[in-house]
């Protein structure tokens, strides 16, 4: 995904042109097919509210709904709308969030976005135009959402450094006749060294997260083999599994092939071995298990750790994203890894899942393509015909 940014005033996403609406009620009836078959929401009211007419784009938004006795009923924003239109003359253009009618979106929970234009017509009727931005809207609540969390992630270790080298000037000054502490001192550059390694991770995988989204081109598809890749992970991720007495176990089907980026695909399993062992007692076991099912490959890490709760599957993938945010400040994540995960599987036509019981520990299995993506398949083979005899 690529953010656009745009130099005009007003949202960078802009909303659909509106729709022709006849500038007379009298048209309206000639109008009808083609209002029809538009995706904007036309909708004319009369002076007293009721719909003259609504397409089938405004009744799918929710906006004008149809009640028990055969009547239609209209949303009381657009009957405000509509008011003020009438009262000024003047037309008016509004951005909302309204919560969904029921039974309309899917079930979703989440506000829809409705761009709306009222404009008079003749007899106190008002016509009124509703493009569905919804999307629009929560790509713009994501973008604003991660710039407060890249702000506050930097800005905790960026502060922690600041006091830290105060600190440590303390420790070794001597302008108060005092003798310098070099136990403290020590100790404050070890805690230094660790904020800028927990701050350098963070914009690394920052800048990670921009070329997966977009930012720079995907590399060509080439077959990669996944004991390769197996192996580099258990090189990165043996010494901070052993510092916890934490077992890497490997099981499954070796020389199997996948296609894609070999850096990419190990950083993903390294991502899931990592969280595996910070978020696993001491002493437990952490498997990468690996097998192919039909055209698929299956790389799975499987651990015996706290495990997640219900309510979270859904959103460990989301960026910044912590079930446990006290253990994860502990562990030292960034809240970037599973993401960087989820973006790595579908650049490769893949995808990755994750099965978990609270206090028994969770599997992440990453799905992967195990044939190029251009194959083509295989034709079937050739019958000889026999000429047809009268």
């Amino acid at each position: 995904m690529q953010w656009g940014f745009s130099r005009r005033k007003g949202p960078a996403l802009a909303a659909p042109a509106p729709a022709a609406v006849p500038a007379s009620v009298d048209n309206v009836s000639l109008a009808r097919p083609t209002l029809a078959a538009l995706r904007v929401g036309v909708l004319v009211l009369d002076a007293v509210d009721r719909p003259v007419l609504a397409n089938p784009a405004v009744r799918e938004m929710g906006l004008v709904t149809r009640r028990p006795g055969g009547a239609d009923e209209v949303h009381t924003i657009l009957r405000t709308l509509a008011g003020q239109v009438r009262r000024t003359g003047a037309n008016r253009e509004v951005a909302l969030d309204l919560p969904r009618a029921l039974g309309v979106g899917g079930g979703s929970s989440e506000p829809m976005g409705v761009h709306v234009w009222a404009s008079a017509l003749d007899s106190g009727h008002v016509a009124i135009e509703a493009a569905d931005v919804t999307e629009a809207h929560r790509l713009a609540r994501v973008r604003r959402d991660f710039v407060a969390n890249v702000s506050h992630e930097l800005k905790t270790p960026v502060g922690a450094l600041q006091l830290l080298a105060e600190a440590l000037l303390d420790a070794v000054s001597t302008d108060d006749g005092g003798a310098p502490d070099p136990a403290a001192a020590r100790r404050f550059a070890e805690r230094i060294q660790h904020e800028s390694t927990r701050l350098g991770r963070l914009v690394s995988e920052l800048l990670e997260l921009g070329r997966l989204q977009g930012a720079e081109p995907l590399p060509e598809p080439l077959p990669v083999c996944v004991d390769r890749i197996v192996a580099e992970v258990l090189d990165r991720t043996r010494t901070p599994a052993a510092a916890r007495d934490i077992e890497l176990v490997v099981v499954g089907r070796r020389g199997l092939t996948v296609y894609g980026s070999e850096s990419q695909l190990a950083t993903a399993v390294v991502n899931l071995v990592e969280n595996a062992v910070a978020y696993s007692p001491e002493g437990t076991r952490v498997t990468i298990g690996t097998r192919a099912h039909e055209d698929t490959v299956e790389i799975a890490v499987a651990d015996q750790g706290i495990g997640i709760e219900p309510r979270d599957l859904d959103r460990i993938f989301e960026r910044f994203y912590r079930a446990d945010k006290a253990r994860s400040r502990a562990t030292g994540g960034t809240g970037l890894g599973l993401a960087i995960v989820k973006h790595i599987a579908t650049n490769h036509a893949g995808r990755v899942d994750v099965v978990s019981t609270v206090g028994a520990g969770s599997t992440f299995t990453l799905r992967l393509p195990g044939r190029p993506p251009d194959a083509a398949l295989p034709l079937p083979p050739s019958v000889e015909i026999e000429p047809h005899r009268a």
